[in-house]
């Protein structure tokens, strides 16, 4: 046992699965390439400032305290986290890759496996709590917070176990045979498994979303029709994005784990596929704050103060400020979205 978890601190195992699963382990920083991991730190910045920006709002109002808020809050913090690991991915990736020990190649790679996890496993159990609110026409009170934290805190303890994986084992160190040609010291039992399971999931939520929609159908008229196109339009823009940006990366996978060694060379591009799948980090918070009036109006107070602010700086220094005007509620893009309530199907707030 020791003996095998000796070759995590070998800085030469790397390179050696480098060179058996790729044509051309030398991966130069090319223009192209740093070009590439600029625009992928920049991407990366806008989730983390998005759904920090979220977690804020979140925190700061007691009228979000509830359980699709909390489910809100810990989705837009998997995010954020998500954000921070492919950083730090981009970063050690390149030419650095290789100058890895592979301790320190399942901690860059297993980051971004746990938050990408938790991002999923957030989703789902957001589809869990809308299905509780409508198709069992049930809303979460406060004697089930407690239920919903360990709900939260099971998320995470799975997606470390499932991220952890690697490190703990279930790695093809000493079986070159078995590896990954995406994450070369990643064993391919091993991504077959993360992408059942997130195939899993996936099929799950689909069918939620598809149980939601046949209970709001099946609603009287007077009941469900005020919500019923605003509700099918949600669900349709979650699970679009979710199957739009993950697909092409659970595709590569399953492509690496039927091709044999150095035979299929679109696995060479596999970095362009997890980039996309990042998007859904990148969209979550934008789409479920879109869709709350509430949330909205307070995820955009910083700007409205900054605006403020910038108005009463433009005055002092004797320039225009009054085009300079506080966010309004009532704009007509705000008008436009605007739905009625019902405890029901919204909990009190325009959340579909």
């Amino acid at each position: 046992m020791g003996s095998v978890y000796s070759e995590y601190l070998s800085s030469s195992k790397v390179r050696e699965h480098y060179n058996y699963t790729k044509e051309s382990p030398d991966m130069k920083d090319t223009p192209s390439r740093q070009v590439a991991s600029a625009l992928i730190i920049l991407l990366c910045c806008a989730i983390i400032v998005e759904n920090l920006l979220v977690l804020i709002a979140v925190a700061r109002n007691s009228k979000f305290h509830s359980a699709m808020y909390l489910f809100l809050g810990n989705l837009a913090a998997s995010d954020l986290l998500a954000g921070v690991a492919f950083i730090a991915n981009t970063l050690l990736s390149g030419s650095v890759t290789l100058g890895l020990t592979p301790v320190q190649w399942f901690a860059r790679e297993g980051s971004a496996f746990i938050t990408l996890s938790a991002s999923v496993f957030s989703l789902l159990a957001i589809a869990i709590e809308r299905h509780v609110a409508i198709a069992k026409v049930k809303l979460y009170g406060s004697d089930k917070s407690c239920r919903m934290l360990l709900l939260i805190a099971a998320s995470w303890l799975i997606s470390l176990v499932l991220g952890g994986l690697p490190i703990l084992g279930w790695n093809c160190l000493g079986h070159l045979e078995t590896c990954s040609t995406v994450l070369p010291l990643y064993a391919k039992p091993y991504v077959l498994c993360v992408v059942t399971i997130f195939s899993v999931i996936l099929s799950a939520i689909v069918a939620l979303y598809i149980r939601i929609y046949c209970v709001v159908r099946s609603s009287q008229a007077d009941v469900a029709a005020p919500q019923t196109l605003a509700l099918l339009k949600t669900v349709t823009i979650v699970l679009g994005v979710f199957i739009f940006c993950w697909l092409p990366a659970f595709s590569i996978l399953l492509l690496d784990y039927a091709c044999p060694v150095r035979t299929c060379p679109m696995l060479y591009q596999a970095h362009y596929f997890f980039a996309f799948a990042t998007l859904n980090s990148l969209l979550n918070p934008v789409i479920y704050t879109w869709r709350s009036r509430d949330l909205r109006r307070e995820v955009l107070r910083p700007l409205q103060f900054w605006r403020q602010a910038a108005g009463v700086q433009g005055r002092r220094d004797g320039t225009p400020g009054h085009h300079l005007l506080p966010l309004r509620s009532s704009s007509s893009l705000e008008k436009g979205m605007q739905m009625p309530t019902s405890p029901t199907f919204l909990e009190g707030n325009t959340m579909v």
